[in-house]
């Protein structure tokens, strides 16, 4: 195959305007998140000179907020938790079998009908952190002669990388109703170095494959996964249940939750809290499925992944942009059905502390990076008349805030209830409120740890079992490492994601940075 197809599916906006009056609309999109977060930064110190009292009630009433806000993630995080429990003990490849006796109407009854397609994307990751997550698949109790499994190599990552691909394919060529290995071709035109280039390609090697077998689309769930993950062992048999039974299978996502456990034990304690942070609110955020956007390693039809012509060829953010092109096809009328099931990834790690740290940074700030998705949402909603003006104000506000937010909260609850007290002068400092201001808010935020201690509680309980024998003061912090969460809260949460909102302000757009993967 020489190439991708790339005829036009659907009215969905390139990345790449491609007139005068879509670019000024684009970069329009593109300056305000940043705009809107330097002119609250520089507002704060303004108004805290010029109006101290109003800032002063502006912070108290914000962490009253942010209180309630704890409590309410808090709450959602526990409900999440105790659905991953029960969703683990359920057998689910046995009601997959009892469909057959179900009179539910538009429901699949036959789950062998059912195919798997697994599309790995690969770089230059070694063969122990491909091997772990290839055998859990394996190791799954959906039947493997319903999958199909295929390893998406990258041309440019040279010799070495075609080796490994040799090596996978004699380990495991037997394991599956078939394995597919491609190679993405550089350098084709239109494309960036992007992960959602190369499983794009591998979509549609795999779509030639099933056309030769004559199997349907419609019968097809894809699962993409970044190299490194392990799949729960009940995964795909709950996949299937869940597509089975869904009337409207073909317009939703299957979100599981991620866990960056493969080498917990190993990374250093600023990398485990923010990675097992944003686990958190993976499961927090399953809760309000409505809400959900897909995120890392997910799952869908086939047959609508070929009608929005796969995934972006070149944006970072793939994982997430495929959502909204399935949102816009369906005007609106498209979800992601969160499964109760775990997946393990990779936490980052590298070959000293401080190379370890600086790589964090660089993730984050390619997750944050998800602002480029935001004038595409844009584009993509003036001009579909057919999604419902308040789905537009609703889905794209929470898109723009929640980019926003990400950098702003950890800031504000820092440092914006002192700026009073520093640039209000000494006729504010006099006042009651200036003297009682420290207090009230280190009530609130005294508050606020409850959420923090459930926190710790929960990382606990998710952890797996250390791979060697550890003493009772190595394993003590787990649970001490905690307190570093305030800390690294701007350094590795809020600046990463000004310098992308930065970033774009200035149209210096990023690259995909690939995580190394280091494993000790």
């Amino acid at each position: 195959m020489s190439e991708i197809k790339q005829e036009v599916i659907f009215d969905f906006p390139n990345s790449k305007p491609n007139t005068k009056k879509e670019y000024r609309i684009q970069r329009a999109i593109e300056i305000l998140p940043a705009i809107i977060t330097w002119l609250f930064l520089f507002f704060s110190i303004y108004f805290s000179v010029k109006f101290p009292v109003g800032v002063a009630i502006f912070i108290i009433i914000f962490d009253l907020y942010w209180m309630v806000k704890v409590f309410y993630i808090t709450v959602f995080m526990l409900f999440g938790y105790r659905r991953i429990k029960i969703w683990e003990k359920i057998d689910w490849l046995e009601k997959c079998k009892n469909l057959a006796e179900t009179k539910r109407k538009n429901v699949l009854k036959n789950y062998r009908d059912i195919y798997h397609l697994v599309i790995i994307p690969i770089y230059k990751e070694g063969l122990e952190i491909l091997e772990p997550a290839i055998d859990s698949i394996v190791a799954s109790d959906y039947p493997k002669d319903r999958m199909i499994v295929v390893f998406a190599f990258e041309e440019r990552a040279g010799a070495e990388a075609l080796e490994r691909a040799k090596i996978i394919e004699e380990k495991y060529s037997d394991k599956f109703f078939a394995h597919l290995t491609t190679i993405h071709p550089e350098g084709i035109e239109g494309e960036a170095k992007v992960k959602g280039a190369n499983t794009s390609w591998a979509a549609e090697e795999a779509r030639i494959f099933l056309d030769e077998k004559n199997i349907k689309y419609e019968n097809v769930i894809v699962s993409t996964f970044d190299c490194d993950t392990c799949v729960h062992k009940k995964y795909f048999s709950c996949l299937s249940y869940q597509f089975m039974i869904n009337s409207k299978r073909l317009q939703f996502s299957y979100q599981p939750l991620p866990l960056y456990n493969n080498n917990i034990w190993q990374t250093n304690s600023v990398v485990r809290v923010i990675m097992t942070s944003s686990s958190f609110w993976q499961i927090m955020q399953s809760v309000r499925y409505n809400k959900m956007v897909t995120f890392s390693s997910h799952s869908m039809s086939f047959k609508t992944l070929v009608d929005v012509n796969y995934w972006p060829r070149d944006m970072i953010s793939d994982d997430s942009i495929i959502f909204w092109k399935c949102y816009v096809l369906y005007h609106g009328d498209y979800f992601v059905q969160p499964i109760y099931l775990t997946i393990s990834l990779d936490a980052v790690l590298a070959e000293s502390y401080f190379k370890t740290l600086v790589n964090q940074y660089k993730q984050q700030r390619r997750w944050a990076w998800g602002i480029e998705n935001i004038p595409i949402i844009y584009r993509a909603f003036l001009k579909d008349k057919k999604i419902s003006l308040s789905r537009k104000i609703s889905r794209g506000w929470e898109e723009l805030a929640g980019r926003i937010s990400w950098g702003l909260i950890p800031i504000i609850i820092a440092f914006l209830g002192w700026f009073p007290l520093i640039f209000g002068g000494e006729q504010f400092n006099q006042t009651v409120l200036a003297l009682n201001l420290p207090r009230v808010l280190g009530y609130l935020m005294t508050f606020a740890m409850v959420g923090l201690l459930i926190s710790m509680y929960m990382s606990l309980l998710l952890l797996p079992p250390p791979p060697y024998k550890m003493n009772i003061l190595k394993r003590s912090v787990m649970v001490f490492q905690w307190i570093l969460a305030p800390i690294v809260a701007i350094p590795l949460g809020a600046l990463p994601m000004i310098d992308a909102q930065t970033r774009m302000l200035f149209g210096k757009y990023m690259e995909f940075w690939v995580t190394k993967k280091v494993r000790k």
